[in-house]
């Protein structure tokens, strides 16, 4: 394998700024800009060669925008007529390609969708009415992780295998395995990831950045490949707090076409960023989430807690989410009703617009029939077991069935993180995100050991994940969650944490952890 470890070491200082693109700032990039130290559009050309450098062996991207260049120099013309057009102006980002855009497909990483041309997503707009730069569409795992019993996340049919920037042979979790992947290695300072359950917080952790999965109902998805829309949503990734924070005020704007009645309205995320939130703050501990973890990973938790009553918390230790243990099987199969009968609408809204390149899929079934009719391909990892269960059922989400297994999973998970937060006044709830890394196979698929996901995405709490800890030099998160709308509280919680720990370290791109961090 080609030492990339070298080249990267070699080329992620952007000339010119002084900064790290694996570990760059929004801020101090549009201060670059701001000072003439740099342009969008010099940016830009440098995030697209690191992405045709290192895009070979990571496989974090499936298609870079023919015009990013040009829209990084609409970006440099609007600031030097000093009319600069938003906080993001001139600022890249990764969009996970089952978000669409203009001029190009979202195809949730299926050949099956390559014919399609629609609008911009309603997040889409927002972003480029901030200015930023829609760089490069994402890889992640082929239609969000729901096509089978025995996938691996991080593969697409298109895209291939996604890896995780610390150690080549292990997995970036999924489904926004590219955007957390390339934005680690550093493709660009931001990136876009969804998430029906665990698909951010997830890749997060196991690539070493932030993400953040918002209030269901924050974040439009008019435009997005969905899976549920009882679950699903959008939400930022960054390498910081701060970063994760100005992408969430662009991001979380009220669509007419999908929003929550009560949402709060565009709010400024940044303004609530405090390095001493956590004082005085009240902190419960989940620890039954990571029993499973072995002793190296567990001890983890020990370290983070002693870290949050060092900044001042109050921590409850443990505390219990009553139940939730009983919301997996509801969710799971509440899923496939929603998914038929939402994959068939996004399917026939495809079908309406004049610009598709070719014949798409009708429904679900004509999936199913395109995925068989290109095995050799498409199926060529592993098979649609989940498509052939969705089919299965009736797709009809008045069906009596369906509704006690969607209100058993919503009302169970509602109450296992209401019981605690209420009992103990909490402002969040404190776990380890998921487990480390694993090598990806192709023959047992994903190797789960724990995640702590479930309760904020059947909730629809949101929840944020930060980088803390190494276990052989694969990262390791830990997560804030809390009660819907509660964006602006976990932000702050999470800065103060980040701030004092300061965990974060950039991927060096090893063919196997083995190399340096033998365990």
């Amino acid at each position: 394998m080609p030492d990339f470890q070298r080249s990267s070491e070699l080329t992620q200082e952007i000339p010119g700024a002084g900064i790290d693109i694996t570990a760059p700032s929004v801020a101090g990039l549009r201060q670059a800009m701001a000072d003439g130290r740099l342009t969008a559009t010099a940016l830009t050309r440098r995030y697209l060669d690191r992405i045709a450098d290192v895009n070979p062996v990571l496989g974090a991207v499936i298609a870079v925008s023919p015009d990013a260049l040009d829209q990084a120099a609409e970006s440099d013309a609007a600031r030097e007529a000093g009319e600069p057009r938003g906080i993001l102006d001139g600022i890249p980002v990764l969009v996970k390609d089952n978000v669409q855009v203009a001029g190009g497909p979202a195809t949730a990483g299926s050949p099956a969708l390559l014919p399609a041309r629609a609008p911009d997503a309603f997040i889409v707009s927002r972003l480029r009415t901030a200015g930023a730069v829609i760089l490069a569409k994402a890889n992640l795992s082929e239609w969000a992780n729901f096509r089978s019993n025995r996938s691996t996340s991080g593969w697409s049919t298109l895209g291939g295998q996604a890896a995780n920037p610390y150690a080549l042979d292990r997995n970036p979790s999924g489904s926004s395995s590219g955007s957390a992947a390339g934005l680690s290695a550093g493709f660009a300072p931001l990136a876009i990831g969804t998430e029906t359950d665990g698909s951010i917080v997830s890749p997060s952790s196991a690539c070493g950045v932030v993400g953040v999965k918002p209030t269901l109902g924050l974040v439009s998805r008019t435009g997005i490949v969905p899976l549920s829309l009882a679950q699903d949503t959008a939400g930022p990734m960054a390498t910081s707090v701060a970063d994760v924070a100005a992408l969430l005020s662009v991001l979380a704007a009220p669509d007419p076409d999908d929003c929550s009645p009560d949402h709060p309205g565009v709010i400024d995320y940044a303004e609530f960023l405090d390095p001493q939130a956590l004082e005085g703050a009240r902190i419960g501990i989940w620890r039954t989430a990571s029993d499973g973890a072995d002793a190296v990973t567990g001890a983890l938790l020990d370290r983070a807690v002693d870290c949050l009553a060092a900044l001042g918390a109050t921590v409850i230790d443990p505390v219990d989410l009553p139940g939730i243990d009983k919301v997996t099987d509801p969710e799971f199969e509440a899923l496939p009703y929603e998914f038929k009968h939402q994959i068939n609408s996004y399917l026939k809204y495809l079908a309406g617009f004049t610009g598709n390149v070719g014949e798409l899929p009708g429904n679900l079934a004509d999936l199913i029939d395109f995925n068989d009719r290109h095995a050799s391909q498409v199926l060529a990892r592993f098979g649609q077991e989940i498509f052939l269960a969705a089919q299965a059922t009736s797709g009809d989400l008045a069906d009596p069935a369906y509704l006690e297994l969607r209100g058993a999973a919503s009302s169970l998970a509602r109450a296992a993180v209401e019981t605690p937060t209420v009992e103990h006044n909490l402002d969040a709830i404190f776990s380890l995100t998921a487990s480390p890394a694993w090598l990806t196979d192709y023959v047992l698929g994903d190797h789960w050991v724990f995640g702590t996901s479930r309760p904020g995405a059947v909730s629809g709490w949101p929840a944020v994940t930060v980088p803390f800890g190494y276990v052989c030099g694969l990262p390791v998160g830990v997560s804030f969650l809390g009660p819907r709308w509660s964006e602006p509280r976990l932000l702050a919680l999470a800065y103060a944490f980040e701030g004092a720990t300061s965990a974060r370290r950039a991927p060096a791109l090893l063919p196997s952890a083995a190399l340096r961090f033998p365990c």
